[in-house]
Order: structure tokens, then C-alpha cells, then sequence
């Protein structure tokens, strides 16, 4: 017999609360080469995504598929050192789980992050861009299909995706650390082949300051459930479809490795904040 979603989010639920007391208020979602924040999370139970009813596994390098719940920043936070993505095979309602379990944990606060390739010409290898709006090109929608009410409405409004509250209060935390950072559009791709050279051309025309292949989904359902959110881009490359260099995974895992302490400390401030 297949589950409803509200009976698969109780089961996960259930596992979650015998595991842990402690009650989340910021959700966290780490993107490719942006999990070592968990190493600064005390008091906290790590559960494997395996040991959790209805996640999937991660199977991307750098996300390890671990789910660490404690305390950062003076805050309670459920952390995700690992992401589910469309072009693994999964559906949009299997990557967006974890967000609806988040929200039924009683967390009000979503930050994502994610390592994007930067088409705006001003943005330079290793930069951070806090995300005002997206482009959603992945072909598919996680609020296709029957939608439970008691969720979300039917239609949610998405004029403001990402608060306004919170990006201008990560724009002050990060003039505040001389840290440099630009605000811009992200647009999701489905992947997993990186763009061509016309694609580039196309993304930069219709507004796009960088594209990577996740985020979007989790966005759209934390909106759906009337969550803040608030997210984050680190530049791993730059996208001139003029100047194209072959790309390695390993070279987008080096380049947000080496800036995410600066990432790290932008959002250790937001949650102490919050």
C-alpha cells in the first residue's frame, strides 16, 4: 500500500522525536562543498538518511547524506549535509520531503545553499550571491499533483520566494564582516550536463545571475508552507559562453570549499538573528 504524504511525513516524524527532545526552529539545506557548518552544531543527534523512513540517499560526492539536529548559534537547527536532486532520478515530491518534515518539526525559517555557476559578468569565481528571486527551468513542479490543504494552499503566491527581511539582513551581515557578496537571480536546471555555450547565452538573456540544478524545488515548497526563506549561491565557475573552460566536479568542490568559511560566518550571524 503507498502512504499518503501526511502518513509518511508522521512515519519520519515519529523516528525524528524517539531520536531527539530537541526542537528545530531553522532549517538548514548544505549544498555541493558547503558541509562542514554541521561540524559547528553542539549537542546533536546525527541520523543517516537511511535510517529515516521516506528519504532517499544522496549520491553526489560531498553530500553525505547525514542529518544533524542541535544547536548552532544559540538556536535549535535541523541541518541537511546532503541534498536530493532531479537529475538522480528522484520526483519532486521525494526531493522536497525533507522540507515538509522541517516544517512539521516546527521550524519557520529555511536557509539553503547552493554552488552555482555565475553568468552575471561582475561575479568572479569564489563570490557569494544571496538569491532575491529564481527561474524554475527544470521542467517539473513540486506542487503537481493532488495537494493537501492542510499543507498549503492549492495556489501559493511566490511574489516574494525569498524574504525580504532576511536578505537585507544578510546584505548588512556581510558589509558588516567585509565580506562581498552580490544579490541576484538564481535559475534551477534540471542537469546533470552543464550548459552549452547558447544556453548561456539564453539563461544571461531572460535575467539569470547564476545557474546551478537544486534549490528551487525546497524553495517552493517552504513557500507552499508559509516558511521564510532565505539562500545562498557560492560562484564556482564563471559562465561566459565566450571563454568556456572544460568543468570538473572536483574543481566546483575546491572552489566552494575554500570560500565557505566566509559563507559559514554570513550565516552563523543570520541565525543568531533570527
Amino acid at each position: 500500500m503507498i502512504l499518503s504524504l501526511l502518513n509518511q511525513i508522521e512515519e519520519a516524524l515519529q523516528v525524528i522525536q524517539n531520536s531527539t527532545k530537541i526542537k528545530p526552529e531553522i532549517g538548514i539545506v548544505l549544498g555541493t562543498g558547503l558541509g562542514s557548518l554541521v561540524e559547528e552544531i553542539s549537542d546533536k543527534v546525527i541520523l543517516e538518511y537511511k535510517n529515516i523512513p521516506h528519504f532517499q540517499l544522496s549520491t553526489v560526492e560531498s553530500h553525505e547524506g547525514k542529518l544533524h539536529i542541535g544547536k548552532l548559534a544559540s538556536k535549535n537547527v535541523i541541518v541537511m549535509q546532503g541534498r536530493f536532486h532531479f537529475y538522480e532520478g528522484y520526483t519532486m515530491q521525494q526531493i522536497t520531503f525533507p522540507i515538509r518534515l522541517m516544517k512539521k518539526l516546527g521550524v519557520k525559517t529555511l536557509i539553503i545553499s547552493n554552488a552555482a555557476g555565475g553568468l552575471n559578468p561582475e561575479y568572479k569565481k569564489g563570490d557569494i550571491m544571496i538569491i532575491k528571486d529564481h527561474i524554475n527551468l527544470l521542467g517539473d513542479n513540486p506542487l503537481i499533483g493532488h495537494n493537501e490543504d492542510s499543507l498549503g494552499p492549492r495556489f501559493p503566491d511566490m511574489s516574494e520566494p525569498f524574504s525580504k527581511k532576511l536578505i537585507k539582513l544578510s546584505e548588512q551581515i556581510a558589509f558588516d564582516k567585509k565580506i562581498k557578496t552580490h544579490t541576484g537571480v538564481f535559475t534551477a536546471i534540471s542537469g546533470p550536463t552543464l550548459e552549452t555555450r547558447a544556453e548561456y547565452k539564453f539563461l544571461r538573456a531572460v535575467g539569470t545571475d547564476a545557474v546551478g540544478m537544486s534549490t528551487v524545488p525546497e524553495v517552493i515548497v517552504a513557500v507552499h508552507m508559509s516558511m521564510d526563506v532565505v539562500g545562498f549561491s557560492i560562484i564556482t565557475d564563471e559562465c561566459d559562453p565566450e571563454k568556456l573552460q572544460v568543468l570538473k566536479l572536483e574543481d566546483v568542490v575546491n572552489v566552494a570549499n575554500s570560500t565557505e568559511p566566509k559563507l559559514r560566518e554570513i550565516i552563523k550571524s543570520l541565525i543568531s538573528q533570527i
